[in-house]
């Protein structure tokens, strides 16, 4: 069996520790992780290490390759902190120099178990760090620190804890990266959170009865010990200085007035490429999820190219559907043409029915669009972790950045969609990202979106708007994400296409669409078998808060409050009309929209409910 298994892993071209490490690929230590954070509880040190440890299992499946927990004393009377981790070891190094010195090259291997976890502390051993990211710009921070010791690990978020050391609350805007983390100061009897611009890594934040606050990857943590919770903001740090939260990411294409960047092609195909060099950044194996849309298949393209220069092995790329779908054959186009060793995974409606249960609990949400593409996510990721895989790169963000969503076409103009577009990035950390780092993570394999790179979105959102407005019938912008595909409709410097014409240009599939539109309409037939029409005559005495507007929404919260019970769990997830992903504002675009909202008929995400724009458009509502 393990002979077959290594075969396997050589054949889809996943064995990249074996190419040994490279200036452009180090190796260090990194990875997806689950982490914990209390500060001034009103328990003794032991109690609250024996509740930590005991919560660290709840989020263990982010982490299975190793735990940390630090506990200590607070400065004020009665009050303890503490730090925990569960660690997914994405590079297998020894990474301790100092652990290294007294042994022999041979002996370092047999080490390795022993490294990488965490807390990480800072020189003095003052300061500790829990932290689930990955910082792409370390080797430039390391330079910045001023103190000369040597780092105790190879990791790339150790500089994180010695910077804040020196510099303190201004570290999380130095750091490109997606993460997540709490450094509790024992000598000052201070903590400091920060999560990454998008909310690409979960957090969420609690505040306990005693006037405790604590910080987890997940929110089933915090549930039992706090009166409220709330997902972290992104791009915002939490200092115990103030009690209170700072916005410390800004950019300036917020204002309409500042994004008006003219298009260029090849900037915005560079920035691309460079987002994605950025997060191969690994010695394990990884794959690509690839849905044969627009965004995936530029991903696995662009990744399949760099290796073909590099000499490493091409990723394998994966693909999950109901058979038949439009993701499945459109993928295996894709994968055809780049060369990749494609795994083609299948699920029935009843199979996604049955996983609804785990979907929700992992998932922490009763969002629709969220169950809805997170279920088949879900599969497909237990089978990536199943063949050996820790990270894969995904093609999130692309659709809110570029205006990509088919409901943009009713976009009335560039004012009006690049606002929309803002309001979009800005709420991504409640669907989309909290959809792909939860459903991945679910079976402790780590996703990585360049589409959220800073550097990129500093292009795809700067850009002028009116760039992204779709003009039918014309020469230029007839397709949402024109700027994108024209960026790519290019040769490479081997004379070589980046993707199919018929790819290239094909119209936008939603996920959950894409996988089969029978997945879609299964759901809500199960879901109206399940919840019939006295229970949901009635739902806004269950649930007063986002009463749930449609039997498939109500059978989703169903699942979530039998998970969840708490109303501040309720309050976590996001509510409001919407048609095919839009916003609440959005829904003003359209007249019919307008009307079934104001009347409270149902909104449908499905892309199919934008009439005369999607190619299967029907009424829904």
């Amino acid at each position: 069996a393990m002979l077959v298994r290594l075969a396997l892993l050589a054949q889809v071209g996943l064995a990249l520790a074996a190419a040994g490490p490279t200036e452009s690929c180090p190796m260090n230590l990194r990875g997806g992780c689950g982490f914990l954070g209390v500060y001034g509880s009103c328990l003794d040190p032991l109690p609250l290490r024996m509740k930590t440890l005991g919560l660290q299992r709840l989020i263990r499946h982010r982490g299975p390759d190793g735990s940390g927990i630090h506990v200590v004393k607070a400065k004020e009377a009665g009050r303890t902190h503490a730090v925990a981790h569960e660690r997914l070891a994405i590079v297998g190094v020894m990474d301790d120099p100092a652990a290294k010195k007294d042994l022999s090259a041979d002996q370092h291997p047999r080490l390795h178990s022993l490294s990488g976890n965490q807390p990480l502390y800072s020189f003095d051993n003052t300061k500790s760090l829990s932290v689930n990211g990955e910082i792409y710009n370390y080797k430039a921070l390391q330079k910045l620190v001023k103190s000369k010791q040597q780092f105790r690990t190879a990791s790339d978020c150790e500089v994180i804890v010695h910077l804040y050391d020196e510099i303190g609350e201004k570290v999380a805007e130095m750091l490109d990266g997606d993460f997540a983390f709490v450094i509790l100061d024992e000598k000052n009897s201070e903590i400091y959170a920060a999560r990454d611009p998008m909310g690409v890594n979960s957090m969420y934040i609690g505040w306990g009865a005693d006037g405790s606050v604590w910080f987890a990857s997940e929110m089933k943590c915090l549930l039992n010990d706090c009166i409220k919770v709330e997902q972290f903001p992104p791009g915002n740090y939490w200092s115990s200085k103030t009690r209170s939260f700072t916005q410390y990411y800004k950019p300036s294409w917020i204002a309409f007035n500042s994004a008006q960047q003219k298009l260029d092609f090849e900037v915005m195909r560079n920035k691309f490429i460079g987002s994605i060099d950025k997060r191969l950044m690994t010695d394990v194996p990884y794959g690509v999820l690839l849905s044969g849309g627009l965004d995936s298949s530029l991903v696995a393209s662009c990744v399949v190219k760099m290796c073909d220069k590099a000499g490493k092995p091409r990723p394998a790329t994966f693909s999950i559907g109901l058979k038949g779908s439009p993701d499945l054959s459109n993928a295996r186009k894709v994968a055809d043409f780049l060369g990749t060793e494609h795994h083609e995974f299948h699920f029935t409606v009843q199979e996604g029915i049955d996983a609804i249960q785990d979907v929700i609990y992992h998932l922490e949400t009763y969002d629709v669009t969220t169950i809805r593409a997170g279920t088949p996510m879900f599969i497909l990721a237990r089978k990536i972790k199943a063949m050996g895989v820790k990270m894969v790169l995904s093609g999130e963000g692309a659709d809110e950045s570029l205006a990509g969503y088919l409901y943009f076409h009713k976009a009335p103009n560039g004012r009006e969609l690049h606002e929309e577009c803002v309001r979009k990035m800005f709420d991504l950390y409640k669907y989309d990202c909290l959809r792909a780092n939860k459903a991945t993570m679910a079976w402790g394999l780590e996703v990585r979106v360049p589409f959220l790179d800073k550097d990129f979105m500093d292009v795809s959102l700067g850009l002028n708007p009116d760039y992204k407005l779709v003009r039918k019938g014309q020469k230029d912008q007839f397709i949402e994400k024109w700027s994108l595909r024209k960026a790519f409709d290019i040769n490479d410097e081997n004379g070589k296409p980046y993707l199919p014409q018929e790819v290239l240009w094909r119209q936008k599939e939603q996920f959950s669409d894409g996988v089969g539109y029978d997945w879609i309409d299964g759901l809500k037939e199960h879901a109206s078998k399940v919840v019939d029409d006295y229970m949901f005559a009635i739902r806004a005495e269950r649930f007063p808060h986002n009463t749930p507007a449609t039997k498939e929404a109500y059978y989703g919260r169903m699942i979530f409050e039998q998970h969840f019970p708490q109303r501040t769990a309720a309050e976590t997830v996001p509510g409001g009309p919407s048609v095919a992903c839009s916003t609440a504002k959005a829904v003003e675009w359209d007249e019919a929209w307008k009307k079934a909202a104001a009347s409270g008929s149902m909104l449908d995400q499905s892309g199919r409910a934008v009439a005369g724009v999607h190619e299967a458009a029907k009424q829904v509502f």
